[in-house]
């Protein structure tokens, strides 16, 4: 089956010709006339008002409608530090990823440069090319410096999907899932295997939700974070706890939940069996979870269960996200993207799965359905989803007053809905 895939994905990627993404003209340059406004001499009149007033380069260009996607390769896809090169399958793969669900436009840049800060200083110099910037597969701790320097310096939205795009599916789920079990986020024990880029911004959206900090117990691959470690960066620093090691198995007694953002097969099914009532497992390694979905089915039947799979119940999918996080942003030309901004297309998501599931979804997945421990997060290619997402970042955005535009929210998501 893996050589099958394999030659697959490598016969789709090389013909009938190299690669996933290409630019298309929107606007028709077929005579002598239309040659002279799409270059010299009209193309000098819309560069002269930009040049009196900056912000028109979203009228006038493709700026409103373009995001970059910006990657150094350094951690791709669970491969690890593949280099920039090795890493374009992955970049173009993403500006497929909104073409195709936020029909926005999308190209990737990979820059051979690790150092952080002078990462930052080429990624702030193509700001004039670009309504937003989605970085990807940035190893951390350094993700974590280079998106907090940009979005202090740039103008436009700056957005780390690794990190947030996962926070913002996750919490959606967490949402659902204390729903579905009766539990108060508040009340969680939740342990968490995994301290990097996707894991820290992920508590941090369940503290915004009302996780208590105290009841939080974070383990690398060195042991849990506490404070009498030295290898602690800035960033994980905050979830150690207490001044001792503690083994993970005793740590999972009583525990509400389990979030995995780390390796296959760490989590072991005595851990599950000491877990509480109705446990919560986000088993979100990939493209093998920290414990196998039909494993951990078995040990506990009233587990309930979300992976980084498409081919399990309940897949945590960045999807669900950043297109429609962008989308919103770039339709008022937003200069950034907020957590509030972030919670609302969570708190969104959460709610339209709670919704009866529209008939072409059913057919598309050949189940009927319905809010439950085996459907509990939105479906991929569930249209509400564009509609209802990029609407609340709007309207967030534009109570945010971080919008450059006047838009009428009610107004465009009507528009939203015609679009699809």
């Amino acid at each position: 089956m893996k050589n099958l895939l394999k030659k697959k994905s490598l016969k789709y990627h090389s013909l009938p010709t190299p690669g996933k993404i290409e630019i298309n003209l929107k606007k028709s340059c077929n005579n002598k006339d239309e040659l002279s406004l799409a270059y010299t001499p009209g193309v000098a009149f819309p560069s002269l008002e930009i040049f009196k007033k900056r912000d028109l380069s979203f009228k006038y260009t493709n700026r409103k409608n373009l995001v970059g996607v910006i990657s150094n390769g350094t951690a791709v896809l669970g491969l690890g530090d593949i280099g920039s090169c090795a890493s374009k399958p992955v970049m173009e793969g993403k500006s497929v990823l909104f073409k195709k669900f936020a029909f926005i436009d999308a190209y990737d840049i990979e820059i051979e440069e690790k150092d952080p800060d002078r990462f930052v200083s080429i990624v702030k110099s193509l700001e004039p090319t670009f309504g937003g910037i989605n970085l990807e597969d940035i190893k951390g701790p350094e993700c974590f410096y280079i998106e907090e320097r940009l979005k202090e310096i740039m103008e436009i939205p700056v957005f780390h999907d690794d990190q947030h795009g996962t926070a913002v599916i996750a919490t959606a789920g967490l949402i659902n899932a204390c729903e579905l079990v009766n539990k108060n986020i508040g009340d969680l024990k939740i342990v968490v295997f995994g301290a990097g880029a996707a894991a820290i911004p992920v508590l941090k959206m369940f503290l915004m939700m009302g996780a208590d900090i105290k009841k939080i117990f974070v383990f690398d691959k060195y042991g849990m974070l506490h404070e009498k470690r030295n290898d602690l960066n800035d960033y994980n620093r905050i979830f150690a706890r207490g001044k001792k090691e503690v083994k993970i198995k005793e740590i999972m007694e009583g525990a509400d939940m389990f979030l995995g953002l780390s390796i296959k097969g760490v989590f072991k099914k005595d851990m599950l069996k000491k877990m509480s009532k109705d446990p919560i497992v986000f088993a979100l390694a990939n493209p093998i979870p920290e414990i196998d979905f039909f494993e951990a089915k078995k040990v506990r039947k009233d587990i309930v269960m979300a992976t980084g799979r498409s081919d399990y119940p309940n897949q945590i999918n960045n999807v669900l996200g950043f297109p429609y996080i962008f989308r919103g942003v770039l339709d008022c030309e937003a200069r950034k993207i907020t957590e509030k901004m972030k919670l609302s297309a969570s708190l969104v998501l959460a709610k339209i799965a709670r919704k009866n599931v529209p008939d072409y979804i059913k057919k598309i997945y050949k189940r009927d359905l319905k809010f439950s421990k085996d459907y509990f997060i939105p479906k991929p290619f569930d249209r509400r989803v564009f509609v209802e997402e990029s609407y609340e970042v709007l309207k967030t955005a534009i109570e945010e007053k971080v919008n450059r535009i006047k838009v009428d929210p009610e107004y465009y998501r009507s528009k939203l809905k015609k679009m699809i």
